[in-house]
């Protein structure tokens, strides 16, 4: 009878455990777990910090009974494994209840340990109004402190995806949220002009971003906690929460000489094996190939955790199962926004250097005489080579999430980014349009590629000629330009270019704006016929405003011809 061990639950645990019974019902299995839940919703603790999710058993998908009963797993919860000895193939466990220590012996370890928040030395930092949430204890932590000293201020310290989450549940609990973040934008797998519009979002909402700013420490004083902020002033509070990111939690595959990756993750092979042939890694703490960078990283999802518990189990029990790469598909409620993104961005793009095109584009969510279509902004990267599409962002209030899901899929399957225009998505009026968003970047692609459209971009407009040398031309609405314009672009609405067309300079480039890039298009269409040399705006003056808007930390719309002074 084969005998495994797991260390660690939740998802990559777990799952492993689940899949080991159902492949195999003679094996021996043992779960560790060193807190006292061995399954929950990682994910929906920001939720029940708020009170949104209002029972605490709502977050524990299984308990150990309930394991034992349907799969008759040993789940030991409060159990702490010490260390490995590869030699003898055996662990060292403590009872945390009891403090007794005692030796499990194994066929096959799975170690699942997850990661551990992310705490610098700083001083003050083990204050009692300062919090993490990783697990449900933390979050039971913050949720008993919120209800009983009933707090009116909080800062969060960090703006990944826990950190925002978390700012928002306590903001719409009444809280004055402060936001400190290092980087100078929210939620790292976006780039910076796709998190503008979450700034704008957070900020719209109540909350004070702080972003390019460094915490140096916490003082209590007076009754609160104070974040101190280098070359700024102090932040006073009622609590603080650190939420600054997550390290892999790798001390025991340290000691036990398993190999490591550069920032710390288990090395592991496609099978989930580590440089042991008796030891699995799976979840937060292992080091995984970008499925469209091909780099290596840390993806600490709960998506590919999931998957790869059930790959380990699968090769422990004889199967040929395959981990092939994480591409880091992630979304996130931000109040009434949804942000969403998969694949790399285009700093990771240049990281790993590959040439990328990039187009935006800002479609309705459904079908524009169906009333309640709200605007979506999607952005796509794709390889210059071989035209695969390499990663896709998109924020909105409605169809987020099945057009990510849809862009996720075709980034999987290996599709070029014309072939987008290929996809036959389901339409009616309430859910979309015969021509869905994502098809539209399919057709955006291929008359790139075609050549039938030349593009430039936010970066580019402030870097344009001003001595006359080249048009700068808006061909919206008088009073779409009236409300704000890029800087010394005139405006000729694209209904009236045909017959005006005599006022512009066949020997000077002209570069087309409107305010979601589609009339800019047909724009640079007719004045390309007409020999000209076009170039349209990608993304349109509303993804312009907001991109140029946040560089400024300002969210006013300047006249046009007129720049910050």
């Amino acid at each position: 009878m084969k005998k495994i061990v797991i260390v660690g639950g939740v998802a990559g645990g777990a799952s492993a455990a689940a899949r080991l019974r159902r492949l195999d019902e003679e094996a021996q299995i043992i779960v560790f777990e060193r807190s006292g839940y061995v399954s929950y919703a990682n994910c929906g603790l920001p939720y029940y910090v708020g009170g949104v999710i209002e029972d605490k058993k709502q977050l524990t998908l299984q308990t150990p009974r309930s394991f034992w009963n349907r799969f008759r797993v040993d789940i030991r919860v409060k159990h702490n494994v010490l260390s490995i000895d590869r030699a003898n193939k055996t662990v060292r466990v403590q009872n945390l209840e009891t403090g007794v220590e005692y030796e499990e012996s194994y066929d096959k370890l799975i170690l699942s340990p997850g990661a551990k928040p992310v705490i610098p030395g700083l001083p003050g930092v083990d204050s009692d109004k300062l919090f993490t949430l990783r697990t449900v204890e933390d979050s039971l932590r913050i949720r008993e402190y919120v209800e009983n000293e009933k707090p009116k201020s909080a800062v969060v310290v960090g703006g990944g995806f826990i950190g925002v989450e978390t700012a928002e549940n306590l903001r719409e609990m009444g809280l004055d949220v402060t936001i400190v973040q290092r980087p100078k934008q929210v939620l790292k797998p976006l780039d910076r002009d796709m998190a503008a519009f979450v700034h704008a979002e957070i900020r719209k909402n109540g909350i004070h971003l702080m972003l390019n700013k460094d915490v140096e420490g916490f003082k209590n004083l007076h009754g609160q906690i104070y974040t101190m902020i280098k070359a700024d002033e102090a932040v006073p509070s009622d609590m603080v929460i650190f939420a600054i990111g997550i390290t892999p939690e790798n001390t025991l595959a340290l000691e036990a000489g398993l190999e490591l990756g550069d920032r710390g993750g288990i090395v592991v092979d496609e099978h989930m094996l580590t440089s042991d042939p008796d030891i699995y890694a799976v979840g937060d703490a292992v080091q995984v190939r970008h499925f469209t960078g091909g780099y290596d990283t840390l993806i600490p999802l709960a998506g590919p955790a999931n998957k790869q518990g059930r790959i380990a189990a699968d090769n422990i029990c004889g199967l040929d199962s395959r981990y092939n790469g994480s591409q880091g598909s992630a979304i996130v409620k931000v109040f009434s926004l949804t942000a969403a993104s998969t694949g790399i961005n285009e700093s990771e793009a240049a990281y790993a250097g590959i040439e990328y095109e990039k187009l935006v584009l800002s479609p309705a969510s459904h079908a524009g005489y169906y009333p309640g279509g709200k605007v979506l902004t999607m952005k796509l990267l794709y390889a210059k080579d071989d035209l695969r599409i390499l990663g896709a962002q998109i924020v909105g209030y409605e169809g987020v999430d099945k057009r990510i899901d849809v862009l996720a899929t075709a980034i999987r399957c290996g599709m070029k980014a014309p072939q987008l225009k290929e996809l036959e998505l389901c339409y009616a009026p309430p859910y979309s349009s015969a021509k869905d968003p994502v098809n539209f970047a399919g057709y955006m692609a291929e008359n790139i590629e075609l050549g039938l459209v030349k593009q430039f971009h936010w970066q580019d407009v402030a870097k344009l000629p001003r001595d006359g040398s080249v048009t700068l031309l808006d061909t919206r609405t008088p009073m779409e330009y009236a409300g704000g314009c890029a800087p010394d672009f005139i405006n000729i609405p694209v209904d009236e270019l045909a017959e005006r067309v005599g006022e512009l300079d066949k020997n000077k480039p002209v570069y087309v704006m409107c305010q979601s890039g589609l009339r800019s298009y047909v724009a640079c269409r007719f004045l390309a016929q007409k020999g000209f040399d076009c170039y349209n705006f990608s993304g349109g003056y509303r993804f312009y405003n907001s991109a140029v808007s946040e560089m400024k930390m300002t969210e006013r719309t300047w006249p046009c011809g007129m720049d910050k002074k």
